[in-house]
């Protein structure tokens, strides 16, 4: 959680439940929506869903829901309204004026954490533009006079109202911020060049699965890992050697439901680790109720940005924390999801994907890293030998 000296803001999370949509699946989403609240630093109060089958043009949910939260708004000292769906800027306007307090959407709220978590000024620029590209169509109503950063005298023209020329400042910074990634996109595409010819491989999966921890496990070195959401948000490469066989690793950006597209296109020179990559390390919280979900969430933006096609090594991780129950012989209850043993998981479609490799692992407890490291080894030196035909005598000492 991100450290503040002031009160938590208490805040209330609103969805709605869609045509075909499951209870429980809108409930798992409301509950990622809590833990993107709580990693912003804000604490989540109470949740409202309505069901709808489509969200209401001016209010997201309809008046009688609307006028609902408004009273606990009122009676509860609730400082922020969060919505699970990005608004428009007219349902802002609307919405602010019925409930009287702060409203943020899904795609602002990312934003947010973003600005905290960036670091380095790569992270930092990429996060600006996708904030100051969510702020230019919803000006009117969020009214926010900008710092003028060219001063005053001649910068408004004849008849000009302030909000244009906000709007007109903010398309300058909009460009000049695409200018500056453009210089580091060449930058960081000429570092990527110059490490040579190892292979590399990605970390990649849905946000808060441990990618970090087995980055720091596998290299031996502190890269920043917490139970937090995006916890990682520049990518870190590090070099590893397995046997005598090296090549480099790198920690990406974890993906999340719903990223905003914006901050997506800010972020592709940070992707470009991923595409460049010969070998991508899909990372799964098999602990995480809806894993299979947030397994379609990642094969979904890896088919966005092109990278779907490579070869993958699954690791479902966190078995640690998954509640096996261990079944008496004659035990006729049926196996549910919730009491399969390890030996089932490898039995089920996980481990059988015939497409990809699996393995299943606790980064925390270290168990099944070494076959992790001996499965990684083997893909390596496949992708190596193909690129590298004669250098066999660097896999002697291994084997």
């Amino acid at each position: 959680m991100i450290e503040t000296d002031t009160p938590l803001e208490r805040a209330i999370l609103i969805g709605i439940l869609y045509p075909n949509q499951e209870e429980r699946e809108a409930d798992e989403f409301l509950e990622e929506l809590a833990f993107l609240t709580e990693t912003a630093g804000a604490e989540p109060v109470k949740r409202f869903i309505q069901r709808l089958d489509t969200p209401n043009p001016k209010t997201f949910v309809g008046s009688g829901k609307i006028g609902e939260i408004a009273l606990f708004v009122s009676e509860n000292n609730i400082d922020i309204a969060i919505f699970d769906d990005e608004l428009s800027p007219s349902q802002l306007r609307n919405i602010e004026k019925s409930l009287g307090c702060r409203i943020l959407d899904r795609t602002n709220l990312i934003l947010d954490i973003f600005a905290h978590r960036a670091r380095t000024s790569h992270a930092r620029t990429q996060v600006e533009l996708a904030q100051y590209q969510y702020l230019l169509p919803r000006l009117t109503g969020m009214w926010t006079h900008l710092e003028r950063q060219r001063g005053g005298i001649g910068l408004r023209g004849p008849g000009e109202t302030e909000i244009e020329t906000d709007r007109r400042i903010i398309r300058d910074k909009i460009a000049l911020l695409k200018t500056q990634l453009k210089k580091i996109d060449v930058q960081m595409a000429t570092q990527r060049k110059s490490r040579g010819k190892m292979v590399r491989v990605a970390l990649v999966g849905y946000t808060n699965v441990g990618k970090s921890t087995i980055m720091n496990l596998l290299s031996k070195s502190e890269v920043f890992a917490e139970n937090k959401l995006f916890a990682t948000l520049d990518t870190t490469v590090r070099k590893v050697v397995i046997g005598n066989l090296p090549f480099l690793l790198s920690d990406t950006v974890g993906f999340i439901r719903k990223l905003p597209h914006d901050l997506v296109e800010s972020f592709k020179s940070t992707l470009d680790e991923v595409r460049e990559s010969d070998l991508l390390v899909h990372v799964v919280d098999v602990s995480h109720s809806s894993f299979e979900e947030q397994i379609k969430v990642v094969d979904e933006t890896l088919r966005e940005i092109g990278s779907s096609d490579k070869p993958i090594i699954i690791v479902f991780n966190k078995i640690d924390s998954f509640s096996f129950i261990l079944k008496e012989e004659f035990d006729l209850t049926p196996v549910q999801r919730e009491n399969y043993s390890l030996a089932d998981l490898k039995k089920s479609w996980m481990a059988s994907d015939k497409n990809h490799k699996t393995v299943f692992v606790s980064a925390k407890t270290r168990e099944n890293v070494d076959e992790l490291r001996n499965l990684l080894y083997e893909e390596v030196k496949e992708i190596h030998i193909k690129r590298y035909p004669y250098n066999d005598f660097l896999f002697e000492n291994h084997e």
